[in-house]
């Protein structure tokens, strides 16, 4: 097996054959096969309930697959899961925290379970507070942390033992914009340090801007997989969006548009927009702006963006990716 850059499943730092796992009538994985190259990144990109989290659960020995066999680390997870253990980090989509312990204290403890001593668990948790930028907060106790402090020292406990192998569930799962930053200049700085990382994701941005490869799943299968700009020219460069001023003259817009756009374009009657997939940036920007103003034709809005994990999943699956606000189901998390 190997991975889409050719890299042989005996050099991955993780690797995974034909894993299944099913919950009754529900299948929640079906026949998944990975291999993420030690010092790389793999982003695993998906909507709710796709079988992301039941990947990581099965690769980090918290779960049992029904079928197939996986090695992290050069480690069998079926058959030496402990072994495995002391070679990953795993912090998961909420952070696992001691709210009543400090943030020295967190980090300290989880360094004596891992049988680092006294003194070096101390010294481990100083470390990784000064990375986190935690040192101010290092002696409050972690229910007074915000948000993204608190994902912070999550992914602070899941590096005391210093693993070559990090799995990070969604870490910025319920974040806001400052605190996303945040975690991904951290998680950027692990990459960059040569740990070997699958994350796991429901944005295409965050994919875009950590993984060097990105896996999309859906309902428990590899729908695609390959480097951002791979799956991002699969659904076009870009979007163009507008909205017009008066409804009646939507479909006259589609018409003068069409000739730019790489695929139809989607009208949405009821809010006066347009959805077209381009590709030239600017200049087809400018290029409709010029065709709607000779017909004096008034937009509202207007403007180019990139793809999101709804256009890809359109692409991929001809339907729109499920609402991330919806519950997980009996897929045991996934």
């Amino acid at each position: 097996m190997t991975s889409t850059t050719g890299t042989p499943a005996a050099s991955a730092a993780v690797s995974a054959r034909g894993l299944v796992k099913r919950y009754k009538d529900v299948t929640a994985l079906d026949g998944v096969d990975l291999t993420v190259p030690t010092g790389s990144v793999l982003g695993l990109l998906g909507p709710n309930g796709a079988g992301k989290t039941t990947i990581v659960r099965i690769l980090t020995t918290l779960l049992r697959p029904d079928e197939g066999s996986a090695e992290v680390a050069g480690v069998d997870v079926l058959k030496r899961p402990r072994d495995v253990r002391r070679r990953i980090g795993l912090s998961g989509q909420y952070a696992a925290v001691d709210e009543y312990l400090t943030g020295f204290e967190n980090l300290d403890m989880i360094g004596r379970l891992y049988h680092l001593g006294a003194k070096r668990s101390r010294e481990r948790a100083r470390e990784l507070l000064a990375s986190f930028r935690l040192e101010d907060a290092a002696d409050r106790p972690s229910k007074t942390y915000s948000g993204g402090m608190r994902r912070r020292l999550d992914l602070a406990g899941a590096l005391v033992a210093d693993p070559p192998v990090i799995f990070l569930d969604e870490p910025t799962t319920g974040l806001d914009p400052r605190g996303r930053a945040d975690m991904w200049e951290v998680i950027q700085n692990l990459v960059a340090g040569g740990t070997t990382l699958l994350l796991t994701t429901q944005y295409l941005e965050e994919a875009d801007l950590l993984a060097d490869e990105i896996v999309v799943i859906d309902h428990g299968r590899i729908i695609a997989q390959g480097t951002s700009d791979q799956l991002k020219s699969q659904v076009g460069g870009e979007r163009l969006e507008l909205t017009v001023q008066d409804a009646d003259r939507l479909d006259e817009a589609a018409r003068l548009l069409e000739p730019l756009g790489v695929s139809p374009a989607v009208l949405d009657a009821s809010r006066r927009g347009l959805l077209m997939p381009v590709t030239g940036g600017a200049q087809v920007l400018t290029e409709a702006l010029r065709r709607l103003d000779e017909v004096e034709l008034r937009l509202d809005d207007v403007g180019l963006r990139r793809p999101t994990l709804d256009d890809v999943f359109l692409s991929l699956t001809g339907r729109l990716a499920e609402d991330e606000a919806q519950a997980e189901t009996t897929k045991a998390g996934a």
